[in-house]
């Protein structure tokens, strides 16, 4: 998978420079952005990239509570480091932090709690976190999809959000940002969304068949119901994001043979097409804005194409490397770039010194935080799912006894034993508990219901995802 950690590492680079412009490149960055939204290139990249490699992780482990486990250890550890270190350098008076409006801590921490805060009525601390409320939406989905083991149809849900994304601007349908908050309220629909996000994460991790079915959909109403209706971005935006990550998905299929490339470059087709036409029908946004986000849609698309063909060739290690630390890159890079804004301000002309200087500091900081928390966090996530991991052998129950064997000898051994057969006895084998087939409490997965697994399906887990 080392082209998807290029293509990580190039995606986290482009929002870097995105957020850096501001401060050390305003002029080029006044002649760039009409023409070509680099921050929506780089976030789209990132989504392709989860839509790709999320529901195999899922299907691989065949566990919904262990992939729960995994996504927790991945993400917020260093997410509670980045949002931990902009409140110390707000209270510190190094920088100012984002205006969170007249909302209370406590339901702005439950909201962030759950990283759903974007599509709550609740801007993100650190601006960065919108993204992962769309992952979050995205994981409900998924989990949704594999519980009631339509996760094989992920062509048919990315074609069917494209175009309910392009009706929907055809049709004229708006609504103005944080719909449901302004309709019931910020504080109802925190309590009631975060309680609904617990539920259905404890319910489809359950033992139970009905109750995973029920937390699974449940998960995957809630962001159905969210994304739409009370995010930030436009309604037609919204859907897309969810689109182009299941494109991923098809993609991923496609590539391991579940489904057929002509089927997967449809999918494709049809999410092009409809994103293009969503964005280019909006009468919301100005022209040039327009021109950008497509241009950063098509050559989006066209990066992840690129790399996909290029999979099998030589990958530079350089950017292997910012793939593996690219989570550090873009979740610390507004926290370094609030202290520079208040240490120095912001430069009235381009200085690409400055943007040189800027890296010098940032990438060696996530390759810290990388080591000593993204890492170690990981690592804690894979024991701990190792240990709850459902048992595949029930309790009491033995393996079947195989006949003994004699273990093959070397020639100066055999002749030995020839000439002296009543010293040597056949020494038996423990039976092979890799290749016994076992029965027991297994979690949901395509070929789990039944109740009944070899242990090769289980397969090898990826030491990082």
């Amino acid at each position: 998978m080392a082209w998807l950690d290029a293509l990580r590492g190039i995606a986290a680079l482009v929002v870097v420079f995105e957020h850096a412009s501001y401060s050390f490149m305003p002029e080029f960055r006044q002649e760039l952005m009409p023409q070509f939204n680099t921050g929506r290139y780089g976030i789209l990249v990132f989504f392709l990239v989860s839509g790709y490699i999320i529901p195999a992780s899922l299907e691989r482990r065949g566990c919904v509570r262990t992939f729960w486990i995994g996504r927790v250890f991945r993400m917020y550890p260093l997410w509670a480091t980045a949002v931990a270190a902009v409140l110390g350098v707000s209270i510190l008076g190094l920088a100012d932090m984002r205006d969170l409006g007249d909302q209370g801590t406590a339901t702005a921490t439950v909201a962030h709690a759950g990283l759903l805060q974007e599509l709550l009525g609740t801007p993100s601390v650190l601006l960065v976190l919108w993204t992962l409320s769309y992952e979050m939406a995205f994981y409900l989905l998924v989990v949704a999809l594999f519980t009631v083991r339509l996760h094989q149809r992920s062509a048919a849900v990315a074609v069917t959000l494209a175009v309910l994304a392009a009706v929907s601007v055809a049709a004229g349908v708006t609504l103005p940002d944080s719909a449901l908050s302004g309709l019931v309220g910020t504080g109802p629909l925190i309590a009631l969304a975060s309680g609904a996000l617990v539920v259905a994460i404890c319910c489809a991790s359950s033992g139970q068949p009905a109750l995973r079915v029920f937390g699974g959909v449940l998960g995957g109403v809630l962001a159905l119901v969210l994304v739409p209706f009370n995010g930030t971005v436009p309604l037609w935006e919204g859907l897309i994001i969810l689109a182009v990550m299941f494109l991923g998905t098809a993609v991923h299929r496609a590539e391991k043979g579940q489904s057929s490339w002509w089927w997967a470059g449809c999918t494709a087709g049809v999410v092009v097409a409809c994103a293009v036409a969503s964005a280019y029908w909006n009468s919301d946004e100005a022209p040039f804005t327009r021109q950008g986000w497509i241009v950063a849609f098509l050559l989006a698309v066209l990066t992840f194409g690129v790399a996909l063909a290029s999979r099998h060739r030589r990958i530079p290690r350089g950017l292997i490397w910012l793939g593996m630390i690219s989570y550090s890159v873009y979740l610390l890079h507004p926290v370094l770039l609030a202290v520079s804004d208040g240490a120095i301000g912001r430069w009235p002309r381009d200085n690409p010194v400055l943007v040189l200087a800027f890296l010098a500091v940032l990438l060696p900081l996530c390759a810290l935080t990388y080591r000593y928390i993204e890492a170690p966090g990981q690592a804690w996530g894979r024991k701990l799912a190792r240990r709850v991991e459902p048992s595949r052998r029930a309790p009491g129950q033995h393996l079947r006894p195989e006949k003994p064997q004699v273990r093959p000898e070397n020639p100066p051994a055999a002749r030995h034993t020839a000439q002296h057969p009543a010293r040597h006895t056949a020494r038996p084998v423990a039976p092979d508990r890799d290749r016994a087939e076992v029965q027991g409490d297994v979690c949901v997965g395509s070929s789990t219901h039944t109740g009944r697994v070899r242990p090769s399906q289980y397969g090898s887990r990826s030491r990082r995802l």
